[in-house]
C-alpha cells in the first residue's frame, strides 16, 4: 500500500515539473534565436554577397565606359579601336579570355539607338558570378555585364597660334570685337603672364579659350564652355602637307588693272591688284615666288578651288601678302589634292615672325585655312553676313579690327584643329 502511494505521488510531481516547464517563458529567447540563427547568417551573408555583386557591376561598367572612350578616340585617329578598348579594360582587371571575361568590340554597334552609325564605337564587359552563400537559395552562376557606346569628335579651333614662348601669342587689340562662331581660340604660348593678351576696350566671344600660358585680359572673354589655361600645346594640323615642287616663271611682278581672269602658275615677285581691278582666279595652286600679294582698296579677288602658296625659290625674301580695307576678296580652298581645305599657304621654311596683313574688312572672306605657321598674321574684318569656314593659324595672331570667323566646314575638307574629345552616348 505504502509502494503505491509512493508511486503515484511520483507521478503527480513528474506531471507538475513537466507543466511547469512547458508554462515557463523564461529563456525562450535562447531556444527561438537558436532557431533563426542559420536564417540570420543566412540573410547577413546574402547580403553582404548582393553588395559584393554590385560593387563588381559598378566597376566592370566603369571599365566598359572607359573601353568605349579609348576606342572611339582610337577610331578617330585611325589607330586600331580593339587594342585600344581592350587595353583600357584590361587596366581595370578584365582581360579578354582569361576567367571568363569577355571583353566584345563592336564599331558600328548592334543594338541601342546608335546601331549602325560607323562613329560610334561599343563595348560589352561580362565576367561569370560564381554564387557563395547564394548557393543556398539555389542561385545558379550568372554573368554581370556592362556595356558603353561612345563617339569622339574634335574640339573644333578657328585660330591656333603655334609659338610656344611669346607674349601675346593671339592678341586682341584696341576696340576689337572678335566673333567666334561655334569655334574656339588655340594659344600654344606659355607666357606666364600674357599668352593671350586681350587689352584696351577689345572683345573676344568664342565657344571656348585654350591657353597653354596665362591669359591677359579675360574679364574681355566671353565663352559658351570653358576658359582654360595651363592646357597642353596643340599639335600643328598642317605639319604633315607636302606642297608639289615647281619650277621656272609663268609670270613677273603680275599687276592687274582691269577685269581678268587668270589661271595656276609661277607668279614670280608676287601679284598686284590695284583699285578697280577684278581679278577671278581659276581653280588650282597659285606660288607666289617672293615679291607680296598686294590687293589695294577697290581691288577684287576672288576664286574657288585655289591654294596661294608664299614661298621663295631662292629661300630670301619669301612672299608676303597684304590686303587693304576697302578691298574685296572672297577665296575657297581645294576639296580635294595636296593643298585640300588650305586657301593660303605659308611655306614652313621662311623666317619666323614673317608679316601678313588682312585688313580688308567686313567684305574679307576666306573659305578654309589660312596657313602660315611662320607668320605674323595682323587680321581685321572678315565677312558678318557669311559665318563660313575659316581657320587661321599662323606663328602669332593679332586681331586690329571686328572680326566674325565661323568653323561650319562641311563642304571645305580641312583638317580639324583642337584633340579629340570621346563622350559616352549610351
Amino acid at each position: 500500500m505504502r509502494f503505491a502511494l509512493t508511486a503515484t505521488f511520483a507521478a503527480c510531481s513528474f506531471r507538475r515539473t513537466i507543466h511547469r516547464f512547458l508554462r515557463d517563458e523564461a529563456g525562450s529567447y535562447v531556444i527561438v534565436s537558436s532557431l533563426l540563427m542559420p536564417v540570420l547568417i543566412g540573410t547577413t551573408a546574402l547580403g553582404t554577397e548582393v553588395g559584393m555583386w554590385l560593387y563588381n557591376r559598378q566597376t566592370l561598367q566603369s571599365a566598359a565606359d572607359s573601353a568605349a572612350i579609348s576606342g572611339a578616340t582610337a577610331h578617330y585617329y585611325g589607330a586600331d579601336i580593339q587594342t585600344a578598348a581592350k587595353a583600357l579594360a584590361a587596366s581595370y582587371g578584365y582581360i579578354d579570355g582569361v576567367n571568363g571575361v569577355s571583353v566584345t568590340i563592336d564599331r558600328p554597334p548592334t543594338s541601342g539607338n546608335y546601331t549602325g552609325n560607323v562613329d560610334a564605337v561599343e563595348v560589352i564587359v561580362s565576367k561569370p558570378q560564381p554564387p557563395l552563400f547564394s548557393v543556398l537559395f539555389h542561385i545558379n552562376n550568372f554573368n554581370i555585364v556592362g556595356r558603353a557606346v561612345a563617339m569622339a569628335h574634335i574640339a573644333s579651333g578657328c585660330t591656333l597660334s603655334l609659338n610656344k614662348t611669346v607674349s601675346g601669342g593671339t592678341s586682341v587689340q584696341g576696340s576689337a570685337q572678335v566673333n567666334l562662331t561655334g569655334c574656339n581660340m588655340y594659344v600654344n604660348s606659355n607666357h606666364d603672364t600674357s599668352a593671350l593678351d586681350v587689352s584696351g576696350t577689345a572683345n573676344v566671344h568664342a565657344n571656348s579659350v585654350d591657353v597653354v600660358g596665362a591669359i591677359s585680359g579675360v574679364d574681355n572673354i566671353t565663352v559658351s564652355q570653358d576658359i582654360a589655361t595651363d592646357q597642353p600645346p596643340l599639335s600643328d594640323p598642317y605639319a604633315d602637307t607636302q606642297v608639289p615642287s615647281y619650277s621656272g616663271c609663268d609670270s613677273h611682278n603680275y599687276t592687274a588693272k582691269s577685269t581678268v581672269t587668270i589661271n595656276p602658275g609661277v607668279y614670280c615677285g608676287g601679284m598686284q591688284i590695284n583699285a578697280g581691278a577684278v581679278v577671278t582666279l581659276n581653280p588650282g595652286i597659285y606660288y607666289l615666288d617672293q615679291g607680296s600679294l598686294m590687293v589695294n582698296g577697290g581691288g577684287t579677288l576672288t576664286g574657288d578651288g585655289v591654294t596661294l602658296v608664299f614661298t621663295s625659290s631662292t629661300g630670301n625674301n619669301y612672299a608676303t601678302a597684304t590686303i587693304n580695307g576697302g578691298a574685296t576678296v572672297n577665296l575657297t580652298p581645294p576639296t580635294d589634292g595636296p593643298t585640300a581645305g588650305i586657301t593660303f599657304y605659308g611655306d614652313p621654311n621662311m623666317p619666323t615672325g614673317t608679316t601678313y596683313k588682312f585688313n580688308g574688312g567686313a567684305d574679307q572672306y576666306f573659305g578654309g585655312a589660312v596657313y602660315l605657321p611662320k607668320g605674323s598674321v595682323n587680321f581685321a574684318g572678315g565677312s558678318s553676313t557669311k559665318t563660313g569656314c575659316t581657320q587661321i593659324i599662323g606663328d602669332t595672331i593679332t586681331f586690329t579690327g571686328d572680326s566674325n570667323l565661323g568653323i561650319d566646314c562641311t563642304n571645305y575638307h580641312v583638317k580639324p584643329v583642337g584633340s579629340a574629345v570621346a563622350k559616352l552616348v549610351e
